[in-house]
């Protein structure tokens, strides 16, 4: 009979405030809300067993408002209830089911219960929502493992979505993906053009643990648009494409065999030719550098036909009745290949009876015997006759007639010939340097106002002075540029020379030497004093030809370290070497170098004239190589170049870095250039002309960066942009500049364009950071603060140096050194002292004691060491530091650095 304990139990707040049971004997308990009713009594044999669960809950997701279901299944159990947070759950929200393993005969019991998204959103945020249930036994109580029950979704923006790049053939490409946030969280798929990536069917992609794709060796294939796709059991979302594009440079096929010679006979061409085709340049990818056909002179021997003389007269009637007569192929004689001559060489004819001897006659033969010496006696004695008449007549001609070309006939000294007989003394007048009446500040005449004869008593530079002595002075005659350029350029070896007046200088010089310069490029060549000989006037010039024009045949690990500098005319008769001054942008650590000295030969190919550090004093070239400048002593002009050849990775050129920007700027997106070049003096002119002409300007000074033959690219980044205001435009975080690019130095001016947005016109301050490095080496950083409106700059700042000298001077005027004090110096250091107070005292304190072997070399060495002090203070020189110098070796000539101009 059941007993009714309503009083007893009680549910509330999802607590149990007691329970009564008497399983065994079917109580049932009558709460004040709830009613269990106990059912089905365990058998005896099975009431100590505790409650196990043979279904326990798991975690769940709710998708949308749909509810999940818990479910819970336990044996030996007699009830089962859900506890959810920590709160009982209503018993009216279970659904019992009651059945008997058929195997044990134990009762089994399972509970399921719905929760809803409401449920779960009134403590959203304060904890997780779990559930576990508890199983009842006679015995005792188990508690279920807690089920989590979560409300799933998936964001729409992703955090980091790919973006598109540009990479060469083979090499890696990472493409980063961060998904959405997600619950749970999102598995990511990548597709190419919207079809699936498998790693496991293509090895060569590869997705890392934190979603990001990796292609190992770019394709040509992998050429696509590439897009990250994130997906969980809410939705799927699909990131923005980013295109890929594997480009490929273009590379030579090796050249094809030479064509056979363009003339038949005589003087042609032949050609040979390549292709860009080993591999040929797609998707963007650099086309090859340099020429794809090459030209070479050629001589086809020309085939000779043999020819006839002509028939020799008939010989006299032989006394077989017959005579005859020859002739040769000599004319001409076959050769090469040609034609024999073709018929007969002896004809043979009979004799008619009256003309067949019956007997010799020996009278008769010595009579023709006799006749035929006395003939050949005329005809020698005149050929004596007319050769005496010819030598008479040869020197009876004028002898002082010029050529009417100084550059056609290879400096030939020049012919004076007096315009009357009574100024013929002044031919062989020299100037008196020994007087005070001698001064000389130069002469720039254009060659061609040299006539090929003109008297000296009118000629522009010796005037004749009434005591019969002569003054030298500045000839200011005008001379047109454009002019000496066409005339130049139209001889056969100036075929290649520049016709810009920019870059070239040029004037008239004798025995008091002069100088050239190219005003700031850093590149002046020094004629001294007696370099050309007495008597000559020589008519120079010094140019600098661009990279473009001029290609030097480059091989291995070889970089151009100089500019390539033309001074001649080629073949002028020197006595003395002139020095070739230039600038040069390796790092001066001959360790890692090997440097050449390379000249174009009249052929037009490059040879090696000197290797620095392996010089040869006998040599006719000689080379002084300083931080920044390179220093040439040359006794032949023509076209140089220094060329550098890396011995280790370790070796590093200089590379000037310049930062440009528009002067002004009335749109949103400002651009800023970087140009990595050469630290030549030459090119920085180049581009400061050239972002003249562009309306740039200058918005930081020149910084420069050691690069080092390591085969890594140069990469330029730009960070630390105030986001609110600027945002760059660039795709990837960084831009490159390929390695070869830079080595083999065969473009100018490389720059790349950093496209930078502004969120208002307004928006003018601007700071940002400049970060260069080379891949897996040392880099830099700049930091950059301006106005772009108000930074009125001027584009020729402080940055670059001015220099104002003129671009010749001729004579005294072109050194520091008087050249009274110059021959005074010499005299007294050439002369070896027993103390060494002498002119190699004079380079050990001018530094100069690596070259000690080469100044004994020559005739004055002193006068060597004064030319090089020349070149090196001209602009900055002070001669009383050299007088300091020659005081500290004891010698009295010190005090002649105190004369007066006027003196000297």
């Amino acid at each position: 009979m059941p007993l009714h304990l309503g009083p007893f139990v009680r549910w509330r707040s999802g607590l149990v405030l007691a329970w009564i049971c008497l399983f065994s004997s079917g109580f049932t308990f009558i709460g004040g809300e709830h009613a269990v009713t106990v059912t089905h009594p365990l058998p005896a044999a099975f009431s100590d067993l505790l409650p196990h669960f043979l279904v326990e809950p798991d975690d769940v997701y709710i998708v949308k408002n749909k509810p999940v279901t818990l479910t819970c299944r336990s044996t030996p159990a007699t009830q089962i209830y859900f506890k959810c947070n920590g709160e009982w759950v209503h018993q009216d929200q279970h659904l019992i089911e009651r059945d008997v393993d058929p195997a044990t005969g134990l009762p089994v019991m399972q509970v399921k219960i719905d929760i809803s998204r409401q449920q779960v959103e009134k403590i959203f945020g304060l904890e997780d929502y779990w559930c576990q249930c508890v199983a009842w036994s006679t015995t005792g109580t188990q508690k279920s493992q807690k089920a989590f029950v979560r409300i799933a979704y998936l964001r729409k923006n992703f955090e980091e979505e790919p973006l598109g790049k540009e990479v060469a053939l083979d090499q890696e490409i990472l493409l980063r993906c961060h998904p959405p946030e997600g619950v749970p969280p999102a598995e990511v798929e990548w597709q190419r053009n919207d079809e699936l990536i498998d790693p496991k069917t293509d090895p060569n992609f590869f997705i890392t643990v934190d979603h990001n794709l990796i292609i190992k060796q770019a394709r040509l294939a992998d050429t696509g648009n590439y897009t990250c796709v994130a997906k969980n059991i809410v939705a799927r979302r699909k990131s923005s494409s980013a295109t890929v594009i594997v480009y490929v440079n273009g590379g030579w096929s090796t050249w094809a065999t030479w064509s056979a010679c363009s003339a038949v006979c005589g003087r042609g061409w032949q050609k040979r030719s390549r292709s860009c085709t080993n591999p040929t340049p797609l998707n963007g990818g650099t086309s090859c550098e340099g020429q794809s056909v090459q030209k070479s002179a050629c001589t086809a021997t020309c085939p000779v036909d043999g020819g006839w003389s002509e028939w020799s007269k008939w010989s006299p009637c032989g006394a077989d009745c017959s005579m005859w007569r020859s002739r040769e192929c000599t004319q001409p004689t076959p050769g090469t290949g040609g034609k024999e001559c073709q018929g007969l060489d002896l004809q043979s004819l009979n004799c008619t009876s009256e003309q067949c001897p019956q007997t010799a006659s020996g009278a008769e033969d010595v009579a023709l015997y006799v006749g035929i010496v006395v003939v050949a006696l005329c005809l020698t004695l005149l050929l004596i006759i007319l050769v005496l008449v010819y030598r008479r007549k040869k020197e009876g001609l004028d002898a002082d007639v010029a050529d009417s070309s100084i550059l056609t006939t290879g400096f030939q000294p020049m012919g004076i010939k007096p315009t009357k007989p009574e100024n013929s003394h002044l031919l062989t007048i020299q100037p008196d340097l020994t007087t005070t009446t001698t001064s000389y500040q130069g002469t720039l005449r254009s060659r061609h106002e040299v006539t090929g004869k003109f008297s000296m008593s009118n000629g522009p530079l010796l005037e004749p002075l009434p005591n019969g002595s002569h003054t030298l002075h500045n000839g200011k005659l005008p001379s047109d540029p454009n002019e000496f350029m066409n005339r130049l350029s139209s001889q056969t070896y100036f075929k290649t020379l520049p016709r810009d007046n920019v870059n070239t200088s040029y004037g008239t010089f004798n025995f008091l030497g002069g100088r050239l310069t190219l005003p700031n490029t850093g590149i002046s060549l020094l004629i001294p004093p007696e370099a050309i000989p007495r008597g000559k006037i020589y008519e120079i010039y010094l140019t600098i030809q661009t990279k473009e024009d001029m290609r030097l045949p480059l091989a291995g690990c070889q970089t151009l370290l100089s500019p390539v500098v033309s001074c001649g005319p080629p073949g002028v008769v020197l006595t003395r070497p002139v020095i070739l001054s230039m600038d040069h942008c390796s790092d001066a650590c001959l360790e890692n170098w090997a440097i050449r000295l390379k000249k174009q030969s009249y052929e037009g190919t490059w040879e090696d004239v000197l290797q620095l550090g392996e010089e040869v004093v006998s040599d006719p070239y000689y080379c002084q190589l300083e931080a920044e400048t390179c220093r040439v002593f040359t006794e032949q002009l023509g076209r140089f170049a220094l060329v550098g050849e890396s011995l280790s990775m370790a070796a590093a050129k200089r590379l000037k870095l310049l930062l440009f920007g528009p002067a002004y700027c009335s749109t949103l997106e400002y651009n800023i250039r970087v140009y990595c070049m050469d630290d030549t003096q030459d090119l920085l002119k180049e581009v400061m002309q050239m972002e003249r002409q562009l309306g740039g300007r200058l918005i930081d000074e020149p910084h420069v960066l050691l690069f080092k033959d390591s085969y890594h690219n140069l990469r330029l980044s730009i960070h630390d942009m105030p986001q609110a205001h600027w945002r760059s435009k660039l795709l990837a975080g960084y831009q490159e500049i390929p390695f070869y690019h830079i080595w083999s130095g065969s473009q100018r001016t490389l720059h790349c364009t950093f496209t930078l947005e502004r969120q208002s016109l307004n928006t003018c301050d601007l700071t940002c950071t400049l970060c260069v490095w080379q891949v897996e080496g040392e880099g830099q950083s700049f930091t950059l603060d301006f106005n772009i409106s108000k930074d009125i700059r001027p584009l020729d700042s402080d940055f670059l140096l001015m220099d104002n000298s003129t671009p010749a001077l001729a004579g005294p005027s072109a050194f520091q050194i008087p050249y009274l004090i110059r021959q005074k110096i010499c005299s007294s250091l050439d002369t070896p002292c027993p103390n060494g107070a002498d002119w190699r005292l004079l380079a050990q304190r001018l530094k100069l004691d690596r070259h000690m072997s080469f100044l004994a070399s020559k005739v004055s060495p002193t006068s060597v060491i004064l030319d090089l002090w020349e070149t090196q203070h001209f602009h900055s020189g002070n001669l009383n530091q050299l007088a300091a110098v020659m005081a500290e070796i004891g010698k009295q000539e010190a005090m002649i650095f105190l004369v007066s101009d006027g003196e000297c």
